[in-house]
């Protein structure tokens, strides 16, 4: 039953005509009567009678007048939620951030919403893998990680920045003299990485593993300002993106490049063939044109 035979049956309940009806609906008073049976023949009851002293509607004609009419304003109702969605007056987004990427992505969240301040923010902090498995849960629609996803095929994605990598360990250290250092320089010494359900920490163990060096993993954290502080303790090195290391204490810590470059790609992705609502449409659209490199597949 489509809204257009209700709409025209509403109409009919008050008018009572049906050459008035086809006139409001610009249509011949055929077209209506026939409408009218469809309803009729789809209900299995009759909604009008036709006497000399003109029409009235039946009991179930009445009740489908009330009826037609309750869903028809229903309807209005969402199409004018729909049309705020699509305008982006109302909404929400269910955004992915990892704690590295924060201190990054803050002035973007703050444009955006003073660009869509009727769109709700609902953050779901995690690593990039533990991101990438809630976009997968559909806990999300789009995620900040680093790139590339851990779970390859599953994502579009837009690169966002890229930051080289510097191993972090204090000044006093006996490697802090050197001017770069590679997999083999580590091997021998503990390493404080991000927890495992961070994308860049999987990332830098398959290529240690590459490189023929199983690191020994001293500790893990979330935190990338308590690995700094850990480092600073002697505790053990760590690999970490240049905007982190300008956070840490400069006097105390030395960065050293690694031999064979390295750098930390930060992007947005989502999931391949779904389409992203309006508010995530708008947000990708900003983070392109404050932060944006060239797109590639996750």
């Amino acid at each position: 039953m489509d809204l257009k035979a209700l709409e025209c049956f509403l109409i009919l309940s008050r008018t009572l005509n049906f050459t008035r009806t086809a006139e409001q609906l610009h249509l011949t008073q055929p077209t209506v009567s026939k409408i009218v049976q469809k309803l009729e023949h789809r209900l299995g009851q009759p909604l009008v009678r036709r006497n000399p002293q003109g029409l009235t509607l039946t009991e179930a004609g009445q009740q489908l007048a009330l009826t037609a009419a309750r869903m028809l304003e229903q309807w209005q109702q969402l199409e004018g939620q729909f049309d705020a969605l699509a305008s982006l007056q109302r909404g929400s987004l269910k955004l992915g951030i990892c704690p590295m990427v924060s201190p990054l992505a803050a002035p973007l969240l703050s444009v955006y919403r003073q660009r869509h301040p009727g769109i709700t923010l609902d953050l779901y902090e995690d690593g990039g893998y533990g991101c990438e498995k809630a976009l997968l849960a559909d806990r999300l629609e789009i995620s900040f990680t680093a790139l590339p996803t851990t779970l390859s095929g599953e994502f579009s994605s837009q690169s966002l920045a890229r930051y080289p990598l510097r191993i972090c360990l204090p000044s006093s250290h006996p490697l802090a003299k050197r001017t770069q250092l590679d997999w083999a320089d580590l091997a021998d010494h503990p390493v404080i990485l991000y927890n495992e359900d961070f994308a860049l920490a999987q990332w830098l163990t398959r290529l240690s593993q590459r490189a023929g060096v199983e690191l020994n993993v001293a500790l893990r954290s979330a935190q990338w300002d308590f690995i700094g502080a850990m480092v600073e303790s002697g505790l053990g090195l760590a690999i970490l993106p240049q905007p982190i290391c300008d956070r840490l204490p400069q006097d105390t810590l030395v960065f050293l490049p690694m031999t064979t470059p390295l750098n930390w790609e930060i992007g947005l992705i989502w999931r391949q063939r779904l389409e992203l609502a309006p508010p995530a449409q708008a947000f990708l659209s900003l983070a392109k044109t404050l932060m944006g490199q060239p797109a590639k597949p996750a």
